[in-house]
């Protein structure tokens, strides 16, 4: 079969179907991939579980034993606890782990369970 031969029998199949059909088939179906590969996407993002590789003063480390403090505080926390939030990024001080926060100072937080 020709390039021809396979355009004049697309043709003479999508001329036997309304436009209006067409057109909305293409839609759904782009729709539904569209929110497929998303829905995809979700789960793989749920999968990692908060694990992210970072760069921390040449070691790579997981984000799960990384540990952050302020500047101004005597508290570490988890990266996802709650008292997280209300440090600002510029008084962020990152640990590569809980034992690294307590040589500096710092004591866990009472309120970020997991410490």
């Amino acid at each position: 079969m020709t390039i021809a031969e396979a355009r004049r029998k697309c043709k003479s199949f999508t001329e036997c179907i309304p436009r209006d059909l067409l057109i909305l088939a293409l839609v759904v179906s782009a729709s539904t991939f569209s929110f497929g590969f998303g829905y995809l996407a979700g789960l793989d993002a749920e999968q990692e579980d908060g694990v992210r590789l970072e760069k921390t003063s040449g070691v790579a480390t997981s984000s799960q034993e990384q540990v952050v403090a302020s500047k101004s505080g005597m508290k570490y926390y988890l990266p996802w606890c709650a008292g997280v939030e209300r440090i600002s990024d510029a008084n962020k001080v990152w640990f590569a782990s809980a034992s690294f926060a307590r040589a500096a100072g710092y004591a866990p937080a009472a309120n970020c369970k997991g410490l």
